[in-house]
C-alpha cells in the first residue's frame, strides 16, 4: 500500500456513518469503502472466511451483508476468488476491519476495492448487537449513509422505508450473463450442459467441466428452444443456478419443459426453490435465512450429515416425512437443515430429476457436498444408456 492509499484509508476510517433499520433502530460508526448512501436487505453471514467470494456472489444482489466474523479483510483481494464479474452486495457491515492485509496472494485491499466499485459499508458497529436484532425481528430493509448523505434520523428512516422489498423482487435477469458462453470440458467431452443463469457463481460451470461436461451457461430469461440448442445434439442435463429474489416471481416454463421431457435435471439454491414450485410446492420467506458456511444438513438418502454452504432467505414449503404426488410423478424431501428443519433438498423418484437449497460448488469451503456434481452425472449416465 502506498503513503497516499494509506492516506485515503485513514481518512476514509474518520468519516462518520450511521447504519439504520427500517424499524427505527440506528448503529453509528464510521465509513468503510465507498462513502455515500445505499439501500437494501439487513443479513448476516456467519462464515468466518471466505468474504471475497461472498462479496461476488451474485445471489447478495440488493442485501446489505453484515459479518458476524469481528475481524473482516485480513487477506485483502485478489484476483482469483471472485465468482463473479463484480461485487453484487448493497452495501457491507463490519465490526473490526484489518489496516493492513497480510497475504501472499493480495493485490489490495478490501476497503480500496469496495471504493473502487462504489460499495458503501460501515465499521466499527457492534455487529452481535445487530446480528442478534435481526435473529429476533428478522431481515428488514436497511439503509447505510456517510458523507453529504447524512440527515436527521427522521428522514434517513423515510428512505429507508420507501426502498423496494425483498418480497416479490424479480431479481435473476439483473445479475445473468446477457449472452451464451460456453465453458469446456477439461479433458474428455463426456456431456454437454445446458445451465440456466439465475446469478451463477464461477466455481459452478468449473466443477462440472472437471467431470468432463462442457457447460453451455444460457441468460436467465433462455427459451425452451434456446435450452435444448446446447450442443449438436441437445443437451444431456440441464442445470438451474443460484440467484437472487423471491423465486414466486420466476417464470417456470423452461423447468417444466425439462421435466415433461424427462431431461436430467440439477438444481441448487434458488434453482431447489423453481422446482419445488414446478412441482407444485410453495415457498415462503424465512425470518432471517441462512448464510454461511458452516450449515448442518443431512442428506437423508445416505444418512450422512454434511456442513454446507448457504445463501438464501426464501425456502421450499414441503413435507418433510412423506412422499408427495406431483404431476410428475412421485417426489420426496431428500435434505433438511438440522438447525431448523428447513427443507434442503427435492428428488423426483420417478423422473431424474433433484436440486439442495444450498450451494455444493462452495469455493471457499467447505467442500463436503461436491458429490452432488456426481450425482448429476450419473443421472446422465443412466439416462444415456
Amino acid at each position: 500500500m502506498t503513503t497516499s492509499t494509506r492516506g485515503a484509508a485513514a481518512r476514509r476510517t474518520t468519516v462518520p456513518a450511521v447504519l439504520v433499520l427500517e424499524d427505527g433502530r440506528t448503529f453509528r460508526g464510521r465509513a468503510y469503502g465507498a462513502v455515500g448512501e445505499t439501500f437494501g436487505e439487513a443479513v448476516f453471514n456467519t462464515g468466518m472466511t471466505g468474504y471475497q467470494e461472498t462479496l461476488t456472489d451474485p445471489s447478495y444482489h440488493r442485501q446489505v451483508v453484515v459479518m458476524t466474523a469481528p475481524h473482516i479483510g485480513n487477506t485483502g483481494i485478489n484476483d482469483e476468488d471472485d465468482e463473479s464479474r463484480k461485487i453484487w452486495v448493497a452495501g457491507y457491515v463490519v465490526r473490526d476491519p484489518a489496516r493492513t492485509p497480510s497475504n501472499w496472494r493480495s493485490r489490495r485491499s478490501l476497503d480500496e476495492e469496495l471504493t473502487t466499485q462504489g460499495v458503501v459499508g460501515i465499521s466499527g458497529i457492534d455487529t452481535r448487537a445487530l446480528t442478534r436484532h435481526l435473529r429476533e425481528c428478522g431481515a428488514m430493509r436497511v439503509g447505510i449513509f456517510s458523507g453529504e448523505a447524512l440527515a436527521d434520523e427522521a428522514t434517513l428512516l423515510a428512505r429507508v422505508q420507501a426502498a423496494p422489498r425483498m418480497t416479490g423482487a424479480d431479481l435473476s435477469a439483473e445479475v445473468a450473463t446477457a449472452e451464451t458462453y460456453i465453458v469446456p470440458a477439461i479433458g474428455e467431452k463426456r456431456f454437454t450442459v445446458a445451465a440456466l443463469d439465475l446469478g451463477i457463481k464461477g466455481m459452478t460451470p468449473h466443477l462440472m467441466a472437471e467431470r468432463g461436461i462442457e457447460v453451455h451457461v444460457l441468460p436467465a430469461t433462455a427459451t425452451v428452444d434456446e435450452v435444448y440448442a446446447a450442443g449438436p445434439d441437445g443437451p444431456d442435463g440441464v442445470f438451474l443456478s443460484n440467484g437472487p429474489g423471491d423465486p414466486a416471481t420466476a417464470d417456470l416454463t423452461v423447468v417444466k419443459a425439462v421435466l415433461d421431457r424427462g431431461t436430467p435435471l440439477f438444481g441448487i439454491c434458488f434453482g431447489n426453490q423453481l422446482l419445488g414450485r414446478a412441482l407444485g410446492f410453495g415457498t415462503y420467506k424465512l425470518k432471517y435465512g441462512h448464510r454461511g458456511i458452516n450449515q448442518p444438513v443431512q442428506d437423508r438418502t445416505t444418512g450422512k450429515v454434511e456442513v454446507t454452504a448457504h445463501n438464501h432467505g426464501f425456502a421450499v414449503d414441503a413435507p418433510l416425512d412423506t412422499v408427495s404426488d406431483t404431476p410428475y410423478g412421485r417426489a420426496e424431501v431428500s435434505h433438511v437443515c438440522l438447525n431448523d428443519n428447513v427443507v434442503e433438498g427435492l428428488r423426483l423418484l420417478d423422473r431424474p430429476a433433484f436440486s439442495v437449497q444450498y450451494h455444493p460448488e462452495a469455493a471457499a469451503g467447505p467442500h463436503d457436498a461436491a458429490y452432488l456434481f456426481d450425482r448429476f452425472v450419473s443421472l446422465m449416465e443412466g439416462q444415456r444408456a
